[in-house]
C-alpha cells in the first residue's frame, strides 16, 4: 500500500537533493539560505511554546509555578482561555466540593476528613493510581486501597437514603443516580 508523503517529508527530500546537487558558490548560498529559513521557523515555533518570564519575576525570586501554578495538563490552560475559571480555582482537595452542582453530594465531600478528601481528589479527579498516591504520601498501596474502599462505603451509606428520599418525593434524579439506587438498594 502506497502512502502519501507529508509536505515536510517532500521539503526534506528536496533540501537533500539541493545539497547533493550544489556545485557552485551560488548553489551553496541557496542551500544556506534554505537552512537559515528552516532554523528561523523552528526557533519561532519554539519561542511560541516557551514560558513567559520577565526579568522582574526572576529577580524577585519567583520560581515556575508560584505565580500561576503548573496545571496537571493542558486542559486547564484551554479552560482559562475560554473563561472557565472555577475548575482551576477549586482544583485542590479542600475546595473540590465547590465543583459539584448537587448539594447533597457537595455536602458529603465537604464533610469528609482531610485524609479522605485527599485520597478522593487524587484518585477520583487526578486519576493517580493507588501505588503512586501511596508513594506520594509515604504509605503502603494496601493502606490507600483499604482507606478508599472504606471512604466510598461511607459515602454510599450516606448517599443512598438521600437519593431514595428524592426519588420518593418526585424530585429530579438523574439516570445515573437511579442506576446507582437500583444497584445499591437493599
Amino acid at each position: 500500500m502506497k502512502r502519501k508523503k507529508l509536505k515536510r517529508e517532500i521539503e526534506r527530500e528536496a533540501l537533500a537533493r539541493m545539497e547533493d546537487a550544489a556545485r557552485t558558490e551560488a548553489d551553496f548560498k541557496n542551500v544556506t539560505a534554505e537552512w537559515n529559513r528552516l532554523d528561523a521557523n523552528r526557533e519561532r515555533r519554539e519561542q511560541w511554546h516557551e514560558k513567559r518570564r520577565t526579568e522582574q519575576m526572576l529577580t524577585l525570586g519567583y520560581n515556575d509555578g508560584e505565580v500561576l501554578p503548573n496545571p496537571a495538563g493542558h486542559v486547564f490552560w484551554r479552560q482559562l482561555m475560554r473563561g472557565d475559571f472555577l475548575d482551576v480555582i477549586f482544583d485542590c482537595p479542600y475546595e473540590m466540593h465547590e465543583l459539584v452542582e448537587d448539594m447533597d453530594i457537595s455536602a458529603l465531600f465537604r464533610d469528609l476528613s482531610e485524609n479522605h478528601r485527599e485520597i478522593l481528589y487524587f484518585i477520583g479527579i487526578r486519576l493517580y493510581s493507588s501505588a503512586r498516591l501511596a508513594d506520594m504520601r509515604k504509605q503502603t498501596d494496601r493502606n490507600i486501597r483499604k482507606t478508599r474502599f472504606l471512604m466510598l462505603k461511607k459515602i454510599h451509606e450516606k448517599l443512598i437514603p438521600r437519593l431514595a428520599q428524592r426519588a420518593e418525593n418526585g424530585l429530579p434524579v438523574t439516570l445515573a443516580q437511579l442506576d446507582f439506587l437500583k444497584a445499591h438498594k437493599v
